[in-house]
């Protein structure tokens, strides 16, 4: 798909009109009664548009984007003893979380490691995130965004990499199992549909992209053999217990739980990736259980199909960016300095 950021937020936009239309008088986000179908369909047809964040280059870079393809700040004649490097997908780079700072990337100045950055005063950062990257983007370009691994230098002495999400299909898992749960919300659809042939295709796109994963990992360390190299897992996106929230979240009821545990599965190779590299790992499932998607506004830290605050649908808000950096600011402290509080404390 390769809409861009505008039709994100329209089409957003039109589903919550539609669903506030279809469904006057109804319970908050914590209600679990289903409606009928034409709801569900209204909202699988919004979300056509705005997943497009997840799988392509967002709109061409507008004027002021960095000349290097990245955002780096800092004056280089008084660089400190840190040099930073983040690298990553859509949920390190924050779309559409104000204040945004490269229209190809969807990059915000409030994500994760903008905020590390700013709470542990590195003042030689550079934020090479894009949103709709895979481990294929870490070599090749999106958009103006150069090769990400072209950010990471002989002297980078941190790197940060959240990826494989995309890898694994994200946007695609999200439209399929939406529009499979308008034939039967009470049961299991996209379940059936991924392991109708006797394998969890999900389970072996998660395995397929373990060696990506470690190849890109095998390049920082070649690219960066100083560097404290850290890797960042995925965000609780829905409820741990397992129970949904159709149609806010437009999942069959019984499917829930089965695409929890593939995120978890997700998260579990990324550990299990980081640690054989000899890399960190920042675990941000767990901090971010019970703000989920299907939590209210204000509450969640994972915004909905149809967002209520500025940014991509299924994606962290600036809550849940802020919530990732503090899971970091531990792990990633270098030896001899202590840990930082967290951004905003």
């Amino acid at each position: 798909m390769a809409a861009g950021v505008g039709k994100a937020v329209r089409a957003a936009g039109a589903a919550r009109g539609a669903t506030a239309a279809g469904s006057a008088g109804s319970a908050g986000s914590g209600a679990r009664r289903a409606p009928g179908r034409r709801a569900a369909a209204m909202a699988v047809t919004a979300l056509g548009g705005a997943l497009a964040l997840t799988t392509a280059t967002i709109a061409p870079a507008t004027a002021g984007t960095a000349s290097d393809g990245y955002g780096r700040t800092g004056p280089g004649h008084h660089a400190p003893a840190v040099h930073y490097t983040a690298l990553g997908d859509s949920y390190t780079s924050g779309p559409l979380i104000p204040t945004q700072v490269d229209a190809n990337c969807a990059r915000s100045d409030h994500n994760y490691p903008s905020l590390v950055a700013a709470a542990d005063r590195i003042g030689d950062f550079t934020d090479a995130s894009c949103s709709g990257a895979t481990t294929n983007e870490m070599w090749q370009a999106q958009g103006t965004n150069a090769p990400q691994l072209d950010a990471v230098t002989r002297d980078a002495t941190l790197v940060t990499l959240q990826i494989g999400g995309n890898d694994i299909g994200f946007g695609s898992i999200i439209s399929t199992c939406a529009g499979l749960s308008v034939s039967d919300p009470a049961g299991n659809p996209c379940e059936r549909y991924y392991t109708a042939s006797g394998t969890d295709q999900l389970a072996a796109n998660v395995a397929r992209t373990a060696p990506k994963v470690a190849q890109v990992l095998r390049a920082i360390h070649t690219r960066a053999p100083h560097a404290e190299v850290v890797v960042v897992g995925y965000p609780d996106l829905l409820p741990d217990d397992g129970v949904g929230c159709f149609p806010a979240v437009p999942f069959a009821a019984g499917d829930f739980g089965y695409l929890r545990d593939t995120e978890k599965t997700l998260n579990a190779m990324l550990r299990t990736q980081a640690r054989q590299a000899g890399a960190r790992y920042v675990d941000t499932y767990r901090p971010t259980v019970g703000h989920d998607m299907c939590t209210a506004p204000g509450v969640r830290w994972i915004e909905p199909l149809v967002p209520a605050a500025p940014a991509a649908p299924a994606h962290p808000n600036a809550l849940g960016e802020q919530a990732m950096a503090t899971a970091a600011l531990p792990v990633i402290a270098a030896p001899g300095r202590e840990p930082s509080r967290g951004p905003g404390r």
